[in-house]
């Protein structure tokens, strides 16, 4: 993650051919982070500060917040379900971004996703900001949550993201290995390799078709801009779709997404986008396994041929 690629594909795309001619793949991730976050339960100094329905409340230095840990918990005791059964009566597939201790402290929701079938990738050990934890300790955290994903989920995850990443992020994957991607980017709406001689493939994660963005102070008031949004995005790429196939990905969240007023406008995007066709509703996983039959790894390609980037 030491150099920076402002090219990308510069304009000429690979042809994405997803399955059955699609225009668009559209990928939702589902994020299972709650009770791994910041709290002097769970040892640390301060209590959670980021993404809750207080935002710019400051921490509270060795003591707990009990409100932010119950705005926390409500995720995890209703959200999580609710967004699951929008999911399950329309029998569709999604990606469970999932927190290792999180996972630890609910195995039920871990068991739900197996048997629904969803993806789990490693989401960190813990909900936090991994800038200055030492290579060392990262280095375990992801040896955790591999462990915590398998033993819950009955299968070692394949995809990984951290979010708030360290500069050792994507080296310690890498070493690791048994990952086909990361998706600690926000940068193109199409998958693409990076680095060598180790390629790791990238499969972009977005912010903005992000549920979190109900909490930030310039966010969403209400679920029809959520919806809104959604239906855009969808609408832009369906059409470059006939000429040339994208990726959208959409970010949820089982205490910002799971609440009532906030799930009707999922299930509303869910509903629109099936009332599409050549749209092809997927796991992050089956992305990445399409993509590397596809767009095979070459070193000696530039960025844009044959899905390849540098």
């Amino acid at each position: 993650m030491a150099e920076r690629d402002l090219i990308g594909y510069g304009g000429r795309p690979p042809q994405a051919r997803w399955p059955g001619g699609a225009r668009v793949a559209v990928q939702f991730v589902l994020n299972i982070e709650e009770g791994a976050e910041l709290g002097p339960l769970n040892g640390d100094e301060q209590s959670e500060s980021y993404l809750h329905e207080l935002p710019g409340r400051p921490s509270r230095v060795a003591e707990r917040d009990f409100s932010v840990e119950s705005m926390y918990e409500y995720g995890s005791r209703a959200g999580v379900w609710r967004i699951l059964e929008l999911f399950r009566a329309r029998n569709l597939p999604l990606t469970a971004f999932a927190v290792g201790q999180a996972l630890e402290l609910n195995p039920a929701i871990g068991q739900a996703l197996r048997a629904a079938g969803h993806e789990v990738a490693g989401h960190g050990y813990r909900w936090i900001d991994y800038r200055y934890v030492p290579a060392d300790e990262e280095r375990r955290h992801i040896r955790l949550t591999i462990e915590a994903v398998e033993r819950i989920c009955g299968r070692r995850p394949v995809g990984w993201y951290t979010g708030r990443v360290s500069q050792n992020t994507r080296r310690l994957l890498r070493e690791e290995g048994g990952f086909l991607y990361t998706s600690d980017a926000y940068n193109d709406d199409l998958p693409y390799w990076s680095g060598e001689p180790s390629a790791l493939l990238v499969i972009p994660y977005t912010l903005v078709n992000n549920d979190a963005r109900y909490l930030l102070p310039t966010g969403f008031s209400s679920g029809a801009d959520f919806f809104q949004l959604l239906r855009d995005a969808f609408d832009l790429l369906w059409l470059e779709g006939a000429q040339q196939p994208k990726m959208m990905s959409v970010g949820l969240h089982g205490r910002i997404s799971g609440h009532p007023a906030r799930a009707m406008a999922l299930a509303r995007f869910l509903d629109y986008v099936q009332g599409h066709d050549a749209v092809w509703i997927c796991r992050r996983e089956e992305i990445a396994r399409h993509w590397m039959r596809e767009h095979p790894f070459s070193p000696s390609k530039r960025a844009g041929d044959a899905g390849n980037s540098r």
